[in-house]
C-alpha cells in the first residue's frame, strides 16, 4: 500500500513540473512572437477613415537662412510721448487705452496757479511795451538833433529791448501752454490749459489719473501710429557679411499664430551692439492686410541663397520632445499596412515642406505615411524600434 502511495506521490509530482515547463514555454513563445513583428500596422478601414495617405521623397529648392529674432516696431516718427510743458494737476482724463486719437486733438487738461501768473505778467509787459517802444522812438529824435543826452538814449533803448525780450519770451510760455496770447490781451486768464495729440494714433499707455500731479519729466500718455510698422531684427556679428538689401525675410508671430509672413531687408546697421548683434529693418509686405502690434516678438529667417534638398511634407514628420520620427512602409498587405518607425533629422521648412537631412539612408523607391503620422508615433510613445 505504502509503494502505491509513494508511486502516486512521484508521478503527481513529474506531472506539475510538466505542467510548469510547458507554461513557461508557452510564455517565452509568445514573448518571442511579440518581438518578432514590432512594426506599425494600420487597417484599411483605419487608413481611410483616418485619411490618411502615403507618398514619396520630393526633390526641391530650400532657402538657406540666416536664423535671427527681433519684434514688430513701429518709426520714431509714429510713437509719441505726451508730457507738460510746466508741472500741474491733472483736471480731466477722458481717454483710455486702445482709444483712437487725431493729431490736435484734446487728450488731457492741467490746472495750475502759476498758468495765472504767466498770463498776468504777459499782460503787464504787453502795456509796457507800447509805452517804452514810444520813449525808445521819441529819444531817437531828439538823439538826432542833438536834444537829450547819450545816456538818456541808452537807457530808453535798453528798457524798450528787455521789455520786448520778456514780452517775446512770455508770449513763447503761452503758446507751448496752448494758451492764446490775444485772448490774454482781450483780458481772457484761465487757470486751466489743455494738452493735444502730437500725432494720429492709438492710446497705447495712460500714466496718469484724474488728481495726479505730473512734472514736465512724467510722461502722461503715449500713442503709436500702425500705419506703418516694420521688423526690428538682432543678427549676429558673424553674419552680417552675407546679407544684403533686397533680400526676403520669412518671419512666424510664434506666441501668436504658426503662419509664415513676408518681408524684405530694407536697411542694415553700421554699428555693433553691446551683444555683438546689428540691427537689420525690415519692410513687411501686406502690413495693412495683418493686424501685427508693436512689440510682438518675432522669429524670422534672412535668405541668403537656395539650395537642393530632399523633402516630405511636414504633416510625414511626428515631433517629439525635440526628436523626429518617420514611418516607412514596409509591407502592404490585403489586411492593411505595416510602417517601420524610423528617427530622422529635419531641416528648413518652406511651404508646409521639410527638408530631410541624410535622405539617402532611404531606398529611392521608399514609400512613407505622408497624413497621420502623428497620432501614430505618438501612441507608439515615440521610441525608435
Amino acid at each position: 500500500m505504502r509503494e502505491i502511495l509513494y508511486k502516486m506521490i512521484l508521478l503527481s509530482m513529474v506531472l506539475t513540473l510538466l505542467s510548469c515547463g510547458n507554461n513557461k514555454t508557452n510564455s517565452e513563445n509568445a514573448i518571442s512572437t511579440s518581438e518578432i513583428d514590432d512594426r506599425i500596422f494600420v487597417s484599411k478601414a483605419q487608413f481611410e477613415s483616418n485619411k490618411m495617405t502615403l507618398g514619396n521623397i520630393t526633390v526641391m529648392q530650400f532657402p538657406v537662412s540666416v536664423q535671427t529674432t527681433g519684434m514688430i516696431d513701429v518709426p520714431p516718427e509714429n510713437r509719441a510721448v505726451v508730457n507738460a510743458t510746466m508741472g500741474g494737476y491733472i483736471k480731466t482724463t477722458p481717454l483710455l487705452i486702445g482709444d483712437k486719437v487725431r493729431k490736435g486733438q484734446a487728450l488731457v487738461t492741467i490746472e495750475n496757479p502759476e498758468f495765472v501768473t504767466i498770463q498776468q505778467e504777459y499782460m503787464e509787459v504787453n502795456e509796457q511795451l507800447a509805452y517804452l517802444q514810444s520813449e525808445y522812438e521819441r529819444q531817437q529824435k531828439m538823439k538826432a538833433e542833438n536834444i537829450t543826452s547819450q545816456k538818456s538814449y541808452l537807457q530808453a533803448e535798453s528798457a524798450f529791448k528787455t521789455a520786448k525780450a520778456r514780452h517775446n519770451g512770455l508770449k513763447k510760455q503761452l503758446q507751448m501752454l496752448n494758451i492764446s496770447p490775444a485772448n490774454v490781451e482781450s483780458g481772457n486768464i484761465r487757470s486751466v490749459v489743455t494738452i493735444y495729440a502730437p500725432i494720429s494714433g492709438s492710446i497705447t499707455k495712460v500714466n496718469v489719473t484724474k488728481g495726479t500731479y505730473v512734472s514736465p519729466a512724467t510722461a502722461i500718455l503715449e500713442i503709436v501710429n500702425n500705419d506703418h510698422i516694420h521688423l526690428e531684427l538682432s543678427v549676429f556679428e558673424k553674419d552680417i557679411m552675407k546679407l544684403k538689401k533686397g533680400q526676403k525675410i520669412n518671419f512666424k508671430i510664434p506666441e501668436s499664430s504658426s503662419e509664415t509672413y513676408e518681408a524684405e531687408v530694407h536697411l542694415i546697421g553700421t554699428a555693433i551692439e553691446d551683444n555683438r548683434t546689428i540691427k537689420v529693418h525690415g519692410h513687411i509686405k501686406n502690413e495693412k492686410e495683418i493686424n501685427f502690434l508693436p512689440g510682438m516678438f518675432v522669429d524670422a529667417g534672412i535668405v541668403i541663397e537656395s539650395a537642393i534638398a530632399k523633402a516630405l511634407p511636414e504633416t510625414a514628420i511626428a515631433t517629439i520632445e525635440d526628436d523626429s520620427y518617420l514611418l516607412v512602409l514596409h509591407e502592404e498587405t490585403a489586411e492593411g499596412y505595416y510602417f517601420e518607425q524610423v528617427e530622422v533629422k529635419i531641416g528648413d521648412t518652406m511651404n508646409q515642406f521639410v527638408s530631410i537631412i541624410a535622405s539617402d539612408a532611404f531606398q529611392k523607391e521608399a514609400t512613407f505615411l505622408t497624413n497621420g503620422t502623428f497620432s501614430l508615433v505618438g501612441e507608439s510613445g515615440g521610441h525608435d524600434h
